[in-house]
């Protein structure tokens, strides 16, 4: 006779069949949403509340639990994100194109830093340091989460200046949010040793680890480059068809550029962005782009189900009132202003003005550096802080998630392209300096 207590599974065998549905699930889900106002995320971060929710599931992730692994998890998924953004730019770079990422770097980013270190100076009443690292930590749009919104795969064509200015700043901002991290870190390691910080500050965690990130990156991209394009005979990298060279250049140019202690985000998106300008048209482009979509999209559904684990396990319980209408302003207010702050002068449609200031994603960046920041800092109520980004994070993940489909659909047909066409054409875009 059959004992059921032999058909209760190994956790080897239990894990292999959760990752094998995952898998299954990754392949899947994209196409299957397509056309719907709904995101991956939404259903990832769905599936881990209601797995988290079993009664017999007790563990709980929740972030300050694991503290490291919080880190390196979320830091392992924005680096493979940030060579996939770059590597999808079909569009060379130059100061004159690139003018709307300059903008949403120079002007929207710093503008959001401050603007959320207010609210969480004066409303939510942090202490201004914490304040500044919520700040910073919740500037950035996200590489991870925005995919629905960026340009696709390397010369697919569907590359329109909206979808080009939120994949540009996604790979940029990720990379310049750190010297305030930093900023928030040494403040904090001042108040309480008296110690000067500003020239520290500005001539380490400014000057040398943005440009030493951004020399790193070019080397490693240009020697990838050559070694993938342009070696003689045949033993380029181009020649093995295996997108896995992305990864490995993602790990050297990021291992590589911290081990100077420089900012590897920034190193990564600079290598990508080399590497492509070696042989723009070739199409080791799209294998290389290809891998490492489907390590990112995987890794990112692993981190979305701990995410809705720990919702379900009290990450949201820390909140106050204050706090949720904090979070409201940040996504509803101080990203769609600060974007048009940053967009004025520029000649474009208001309706394209509108969604690259709309879509200021918040994701599993803002966890890293919210991780990073309390793992090098002594903070009191760190589980409000996680509260907060947390909620922001769901929030953004709700809200865009439900209006990317439409918005996007939308915004093609008044440029005149059929969203619903295999072989969609983009139009301009933004006129101007990008055209």
């Amino acid at each position: 006779m059959l004992d059921l207590k032999d058909l209760s599974p190994d956790p080897y065998i239990a894990v292999l069949t959760g990752l094998g549905f995952l898998i299954a699930l990754v392949a899947w889900l994209p196409l299957a949403l397509k056309r719907l106002p709904l995101s991956l995320p939404i259903v990832c971060i769905g599936l881990g509340a209601a797995l988290f929710s079993i009664p017999q599931v007790t563990d709980e992730p929740l972030p300050v639990a694991y503290p490291e692994i919080t880190e390196r998890f979320t830091e392992f998924v924005v680096i493979i994100a940030l060579m996939g953004a770059g590597l999808k730019l079909d569009r060379v770079f130059s100061w004159r194109r690139w003018s709307v990422t300059w903008r949403l770097l120079a002007i929207t980013m710093p503008l959001s830093i401050a603007a959320i270190t207010l609210i969480g100076g004066w409303l939510v009443g942090l202490p201004w340091i914490i304040a500044l690292l919520l700040g910073a930590s919740l500037a950035p749009t996200d590489p991870v989460l925005a995919a629905d919104v960026q340009v696709g795969p390397p010369r697919s064509g569907e590359e329109d200046e909206v979808r080009f200015g939120l994949t540009s700043e996604a790979g940029f901002n990720d990379g310049l949010a750190f010297p305030f991290v930093n900023l928030a870190i040494a403040l904090g390691l001042a108040a309480s040793t008296g110690k000067p910080w500003a020239l520290q500050w500005v001539t380490h965690s400014v000057l040398w680890e943005i440009g030493a990130g951004v020399a790193g990156g070019w080397l490693v991209g240009r020697a990838f480059g050559w070694l993938t394009f342009h070696v003689p005979a045949d033993t380029k990298l181009a020649k093995t068809g295996d997108g896995l060279i992305a990864i490995a250049a993602t790990f050297i140019s990021y291992g590589l550029t911290e081990m100077i202690q420089c900012y590897g985000f920034l190193a990564v998106f600079v290598t990508a962005l080399t590497l492509r300008h070696a042989h723009r048209n070739h199409d080791f482009h799209r294998e290389m782009h290809d891998i490492t979509e489907q390590i990112e999209r995987l890794a990112m559904m692993i981190l979305l189900l701990m995410f809705g684990g720990a919702l379900v396990k009290g990450l949201l319980a820390p909140l106050t009132w204050v706090d949720i209408v904090s979070a409201v302003v940040i996504l509803l207010v101080v990203r769609p202003v600060t974007g048009l702050l940053g967009l004025i002068g520029v000649k474009a449609a208001w309706s394209e003005k509108l969604t690259l200031a709309f879509f200021g994603i918040r994701g599993l960046g803002s966890f890293y550096y919210l991780a990073y920041g309390l793992n090098h800092m002594d903070v009191e109520g760190g589980e409000r802080l996680w509260a907060i980004v947390g909620l922001v994070v769901l929030l953004s993940v709700l809200l865009h998630g439900l209006t990317v489909t439409p918005i996007m659909r939308a915004l093609d047909r008044l440029q005149g392209r059929d969203p619903d066409a295999d072989e969609a054409i983009p139009p301009p875009g933004l006129q101007g300096p990008a055209t």
